[in-house]
Order: structure tokens, then sequence, then C-alpha cells
């Protein structure tokens, strides 16, 4: 367990984009973001980015940003902890808009709770919430399911067993792709998905090129739209 002079560990809020910090971050998010001088995050030179455009109250070079990815080893991600433990607080960042919610944050936080650590979230962009809300799809039962698989078939398969469930249970059924594969996979959804099921693209949330749509995959086959490299929300309910 911590002493009660260990430090916090802030849930910090990135943006989604090239949108300037404070048209999505609120102020006290943006405030503990500069006040702070450790950082754990996916990508430190996109950690580094963010900081420099929300102009951190402290020259970089002495800000120590870790990295936290999937390719972290389990036994080193309690080092990151490591100074929190002795007093210093942290800020977590994350590439997907809000910390441990589709990126690799989660087992950090769960491990800080077990220390007795003070975790703190800080609101701000998430795009899978985002989506959900702009879809008009079933916003009380929903399922994240992260990344599908690759291969057509496989893909296909899944995207059946997404659809079954969501008849079955009602429920919004989200996930996400590589922006390089989402022409690819919008093919297969059309051709896999029933004509009556709704299908919400929510692309560039948050940016001034951001589109939300919702539509049946009838509807969705008469329509030619590029996906490829936008980064994109799925979302599908069965009707």
């Amino acid at each position: 367990m911590s002493s009660d002079a260990a430090g916090s560990l802030y849930l910090l809020p990135n943006s989604l984009g090239d949108t300037p910090p404070e048209a999505v971050i609120p102020a006290r998010a943006l405030h503990r973001a500069r006040s702070l001088d450790y950082f754990i995050a996916e990508n430190p030179k996109s950690a580094r980015a963010f900081l420099k455009r929300v102009g951190s109250g402290r020259a970089l070079r002495d800000v120590l940003v870790q990295r936290l990815d999937h390719n972290t080893p389990p036994g080193e991600v309690a080092a990151l902890l490591g100074p929190v433990l002795l007093g210093r607080d942290a800020g977590l960042l994350s590439e997907a808009g809000l910390p441990a919610i589709a990126d690799p944050g989660a087992p950090l936080v769960r491990l800080a709770h077990e220390n007795g650590l003070r975790v703190v979230p800080l609101s701000g962009p998430s795009s899978i919430l985002l989506a959900l809300s702009a879809s008009g799809l079933e916003g009380q039962r929903f399922a994240f399911h992260g990344y599908l698989p690759i291969e057509r078939t496989a893909l296909a398969s899944a995207l059946k067993d997404l659809e079954r469930q969501s008849a079955r249970l009602r429920q919004t059924q989200i996930f996400i792709e590589t922006p390089y594969r989402n022409d690819r996979t919008l093919s297969t959804m059309l051709r896999a998905l029933g004509p009556r099921t709704l299908l919400c693209i929510a692309t560039d949330l948050t940016l001034e090129s951001e589109t939300v749509r919702t539509r049946t995959v009838a509807a969705w086959r008469t329509q030619s739209l590029q996906l490829k490299g936008r980064p994109t929300v799925f979302l599908l309910l069965a009707e």
C-alpha cells in the first residue's frame, strides 16, 4: 500500500487530431497537464507534441515521458508507478482520447488501485462515446469490441456474430479499425450485414472534417464513401 506522501495518477484527455486543445478539453484538465513534469504515454513523441500545444508550464526538456504501449512487458508496468509511490504526480496520456479506454493504460490504472494510489479521471473527448452519442442508436445497452479480425472471412463471421448479438440483446455494437483498412472493412460490412441493420459511421470526430451518419445497410450500399486514412468508429444495431 502507498503512504500518505504518495502522488496521484491523473488520467488526462488528449485531443483526437489537430483541433486546438482548448476547443475540446476542459480548462481543469489543461491546467493539470501544464503543471505536471512526469507523464506515462502510449506514444512519447505525440505526447510531447500535445504538451507543446497546450503550453506546458515547464521546459519540455525537464519533463519526463515514459512509454506504455501494447508492447510494454507486464513486468515493466509497475516500475512506471515508482515515482508516484515516492510522491511525484503523474499524467497518463492516450492516443485514443481518454486513457484506459481502447488503449493500453488499463493495467497501469489497476496497479495504481492495488497500490492504494489516488486515481483522478479528467473529462475530455472519447471517440467511442462521442460516436455513440451522435449515432442515435441504442445508448442504454452497448458493447465495445476494439478491433475485429483482419482476414475477410473471419471479419465477416465476426460481423454476423455481432449482428445476432445486437438483435438478441437490443445492443449497439461498437468497433474501430486501423484507418488504412477502413474501406476494406466497410465493404465487408456492406456484404455481410442484413439490409435493415442500422450502421453509423463516425469519422474525424472533433475535427473540421467530422462526419457522423446513420443509415441502414441497404442505404449505405447506394453510397460512395472513402474512409481511407481517416480515424473512424463503426456502430451497428440490428433492427
